[in-house]
């Protein structure tokens, strides 16, 4: 899915000024691309964020975005998104988006279409077929092999707890258990089970937006939501300071605002890969083993991540588009 036509450069190093810019998370470079071509064609940078995610929707990135990856319990993709437009803090938001292949678009006309910041569930689905947007399957032979596999092994793992039956060896149906045993959740088997595409764009005048899509966690429950549609969470954007996105284990990250808080930090002055990996390090206090990185660029161009080192994920790669990588250019960053 990543091979290309276009020229990848790797470095290591938080990037210089450069606008109008491009940053998004993981190796996605059609993402990249499409988003930059929106800036160079005269579109906003709201056109930019979307057309970048539904890239990642179409392309179905790593299985994480998009339709035909992250079944539920019942073996159903359901989709979350989220744009946020840093000149008038306008936020438009979709999650357990059901049917409907353009959670990005969906989300967008929330933000324009609404008064409402975030719309849910079915009531979402319909809202969307209103809006226009086709209602198609959102499982694929991919994700039915998925789900068979899920349920051939005792449907594991799961995301159930204090339950009987014994979530680590039954598939339920489960009702409530006697007590409560605290844990500590391991991290994930795999840990490109919580993937989010997350975009941001600043206009050569410094006008900032910021947006997500995914499909979730494998084998979530239903009606799960995650980090990624939640303002300040999964992604947040501000015109007089800079934007941010998350991407990972979104139940945990969700509960520190990381986003938000890098922007935060950007605005009293921090460089975008301090602000990162202050954001980083605020869930790393409460959840050592947590899986994430976050990405930041600040209105002067500047950009960086950060991520959580856990075996076998070292190293966090994002992408970045401007005048000066002439392409979509892979940047990597250590974890700590």
């Amino acid at each position: 899915m990543w091979t290309s036509l276009v020229c990848v450069v790797l470095v290591t190093s938080p990037g210089g000024a450069s606008l109008p810019l491009v940053v998004n998370t993981w190796p996605f470079k059609e993402a990249a691309a499409a988003a930059w071509e929106a800036l160079q064609s005269g579109g906003s940078v709201l056109d930019a964020v979307e057309r970048g995610c539904r890239r990642c929707e179409l392309d179905q990135c790593d299985g994480s975005v998009g339709f035909g990856g992250s079944p539920d319990e019942t073996g159903e993709t359901s989709l979350d998104a989220l744009i946020i437009n840093g000149d008038t803090m306008e936020v438009g938001a979709v999650a357990d988006l059901r049917r409907v292949k353009n959670a990005i678009g969906v989300a967008r006309a929330v933000m324009e279409r609404t008064h409402h910041t975030l719309l849910v569930g079915e009531s979402a689905s319909a809202f969307a077929e209103d809006m226009g947007f086709p209602a198609e399957d959102l499982t694929t032979n991919k994700s039915k092999g998925l789900y068979t596999r899920w349920l051939q092994a005792g449907c594991q793992p799961n995301y159930r707890q204090n339950v009987v039956p014994d979530p680590a060896t039954s598939c339920g149906p489960y009702r409530p258990g006697p007590g409560r045993t605290p844990h500590r959740r391991p991290p994930p088997t795999d840990l490109r089970a919580h993937d989010t595409i997350g975009v941001i764009a600043i206009s050569g005048k410094g006008q900032v937006a910021a947006g997500t899509s995914t499909n979730g966690a494998n084998h979530k429950i239903p009606g799960r939501v995650g980090d990624s549609p939640i303002a300040g969470a999964g992604a947040y954007a501000d015109s007089s300071a800079g934007a941010a996105a998350a991407t990972g284990d979104g139940d945990i990250m969700m509960r520190f605002l990381p986003s938000f808080l890098a922007v935060e930090l950007m605005r009293g002055g921090a460089e975008p890969s301090a602000a990162c990996t202050a954001a980083v390090a605020r869930t790393k206090r409460h959840y050592p083993e947590f899986f994430g990185a976050v990405i930041c660029a600040n209105t002067t161009g500047h950009y960086g991540a950060a991520c959580n080192k856990l075996p076998g994920f070292p190293k966090f790669s994002y992408m970045v588009v401007s005048a000066e990588t002439r392409g979509p250019s892979l940047h990597t960053v250590d974890c700590f």
